[in-house]
């Protein structure tokens, strides 16, 4: 079974499960609505694996008891990342806890499970790039926890803390079943469905619509491919001896860097920052993005780095290199028109 069966993620880890021949259990809110199964429909098609479609909820306790029912395997991906919500606690907090309470409480009811797999975030391990500097060597691992974000600051990192703390506290309250976390950095790469609505589109999208033109927060952050996820559940799933926690992060980069990458390939066609922002300029103008002082001031300058040494070692882990995420996702996006330049076409 695979929550959030129609979302960025899920969608990739539905075709590896599919083109492996396994039957998949989709809950998701309405499956009647072909306008989010379309894209899953026609990788079944291709597929010698078998998708069948149930109805359920994230806050509506009892909703994956059906879903559920013949699985031994659950992949729980559902869960909202978006940094500006106006509110945190119903955007954020709900589906993340209540929605992962609700999964185990449906594991925990269904006898044929013996693993969970879920989709937490770098998040629940760090707060700001400044933690690091008060962690072993200054480097994000799988011993590392968020200890620094709430409701009111970084809420979206409060959330997949929270709610990985409570998967753990429920798996560790019975024997039948393990759980297995995989915690991604910032994921890139094209969806199955072009209407995505994960972060890191946002990202992309305003690397190359002009909106960072001024120049681009000098803001440090892990990178990886979408597909590298999806292959990392996929791993984490049908490894009996993974185990605990694992980053999945491919590169160590910078929102500068993401821009590079693309302007390597698309020259002047698109409309990308060259430069870094000024700190206190951002600092005087973030509030009107979105961004708060606090915010911007415990990231802009502070460096990141993820050790994903062993997701390499222990699920065989090879990331794509983060230009090939970066183009691919902004091709994808110039397909869509979701941007335009002065050509359509990169330079080869």
């Amino acid at each position: 079974m695979v929550t959030g069966a129609t979302g960025y993620v899920a969608g990739w880890l539905v075709k590896l499960l599919l083109d492996k021949g396994f039957t998949v259990h989709a809950p998701i809110r309405n499956p009647n609505d072909k306008n989010k199964t379309q894209y899953l429909d026609r990788l079944a098609a291709l597929a010698p694996g078998t998708l069948r479609y149930f109805e359920a909820d994230l806050l509506h306790e009892g909703s994956y008891d059906e879903a559920m029912q013949g699985c031994t395997l659950v992949f729980h991906t559902a869960s909202p990342f978006v940094l500006s919500v106006k509110d945190a606690q119903r955007d954020l907090i709900d589906p993340a806890l209540k929605g992962t309470r609700n999964i185990l409480s449906s594991v925990n009811k269904t006898a044929s499970v013996k693993r969970v797999v879920l989709t937490s975030s770098v998040a629940a391990m760090y707060g700001d790039n400044k933690d690091l500097l008060e962690l072993p060597d200054q480097i994000v691992t799988e011993e590392s926890w968020n200890t620094t974000s709430s409701l009111q600051h970084q809420p979206y990192s409060y959330s997949k803390t929270i709610a990985e703390k409570e998967a753990w506290k429920i798996q560790n309250l019975q024997q039948r079943w393990d759980l297995v976390v995989i915690n991604p950095s910032l994921v890139m790469g094209p969806g199955i469905s072009p209407e995505i609505t994960s972060e890191s589109f946002n990202i992309i999208k305003q690397l190359g619509d002009g909106t960072m033109k001024m120049g681009a927060p000098d803001f440090e952050i892990g990178i990886v491919d979408v597909r590298d996820v999806a292959q990392a559940h996929f791993a984490a799933g049908f490894t009996p001896t993974a185990e605990g926690r694992y980053i999945i992060s491919g590169h160590n980069s910078s929102i500068l860097e993401i821009s590079k990458m693309l302007r390597d390939i698309y020259g002047n066609a698109y409309p990308f920052p060259t430069r870094k922002i000024p700190k206190l300029l951002l600092w005087l103008i973030g509030p009107l993005a979105g961004f708060s002082r606090k915010m911007i001031s415990h990231n802009m300058g502070y460096p990141f780095r993820a050790d994903n040494t062993k997701s390499i070692e222990e699920l065989s882990m090879s990331y794509r290199p983060a230009q090939v995420s970066v183009v691919d996702f902004f091709r994808q996006m110039i397909e869509k028109e979701e941007v335009r330049g002065k050509k359509l076409e990169g330079r080869s």
